[in-house]
């Protein structure tokens, strides 16, 4: 990685880990208590890991998948799952991607394109059709909103397909960022999400590996060799996904604030409304407008 990279990693690091201890210093006293509970779960989940042995605790997630699997309508259940944490703020659409392939193998793409495609598209219409109003009302007072609308109305399609494949926002919120951008028509953002097929493919792959060393008897028909060269599948294919992520996300952001058709301030405007989507999310504040 470039000293360059580097730096605009730590500089974005920085920036989420200010904008998170901002919005904790703002909860309620049981928002505050709700996130020291979640810490509190993940120590716990840590020490009954190191308690119970990270081999038994996977052979136990492998059996489960197994049994899964073989019910008949498994496969349902998970699209189901898809769908549903399509929708903010609920989250979990890449462990899903993992448990598909760890799950079903590399079969599991299939479930988890089909799952991916349905719950976005469902989200996208259900918040478009019960925040229109509110949508039309808000983007009228924000400037970084107007800006990025008159992007994308501009750039069409090409520009959609860019934004969809960054890893941020991330999946659900994204989702709900294109259904806030009225110029963004459903069979866009239908074809738009198509490209993210790699990724889930690339997930599922991880997933399947996983599952291959989480089952003891395949591990233990396994030779040193085998199991190196699956733990660096495991390892080789995370890195690539945070590496293209990263690489995609700054080639978006790049090819926003560089667009010769607008203006620097509008160009800007717009990259700063996706980098802080999360934060203002007109459909998802619970400011009334």
């Amino acid at each position: 990685m470039t000293p360059k990279a580097t730096t605009s990693l730590l500089t974005l690091a920085k920036k989420y880990a200010k904008l998170g201890f901002n919005r904790y210093r703002k909860l309620h006293v049981l928002g505050k208590l709700f996130i020291w509970l979640v810490i509190l779960f993940y120590i716990c989940m840590g020490i009954t890991i190191i308690v119970l042995t990270p081999a038994r605790i996977s052979q136990f997630l492998y059996d489960k998948a197994r049994a899964l699997a073989s019910t008949r309508f498994g496969w349902l259940i998970i699209c189901i799952a898809i769908v549903c944490v399509s929708f903010p703020p609920l989250i979990g659409h890449t462990t899903l991607m993992f448990l598909c392939g760890f799950a079903y193998g590399l079969k599991g793409f299939w479930i988890g394109a089909v799952g991916s495609i349905s719950g976005s598209a469902f989200a996208f219409l259900a918040l478009r059709f019960l925040f229109s109003a509110r949508l039309r009302a808000w983007s009228t007072q924000n400037q970084k909103w107007q800006a990025l609308e008159s992007v994308v109305r501009t750039k069409g399609l090409s520009l959609i397909i860019l934004i969809r494949i960054s890893p941020f926002p991330p999946w659900v919120y994204s989702n709900s960022l294109f259904a806030s951008i009225e110029a963004v028509k459903l069979w866009q953002f239908v074809v738009a999400t198509f490209f993210i097929m790699p990724k889930i493919f690339l997930h599922t792959f991880i997933g399947s590996r996983m599952a291959a060393l989480s089952d003891g008897d395949q591990r233990g028909h396994m030779d040193t060799r085998t199991k190196a060269l699956n733990a660096g599948l495991v390892v080789g294919g995370i890195i690539i996904t945070i590496f293209t992520s990263w690489t995609v996300y700054n080639l978006v952001q790049g090819h926003i604030r560089n667009m010769t058709e607008f203006t620097p301030q509008v160009d800007e405007l717009a990259a700063e409304a996706i980098e802080d989507y999360d934060e203002e999310a007109p459909l998802l504040s619970p400011t009334r407008v």
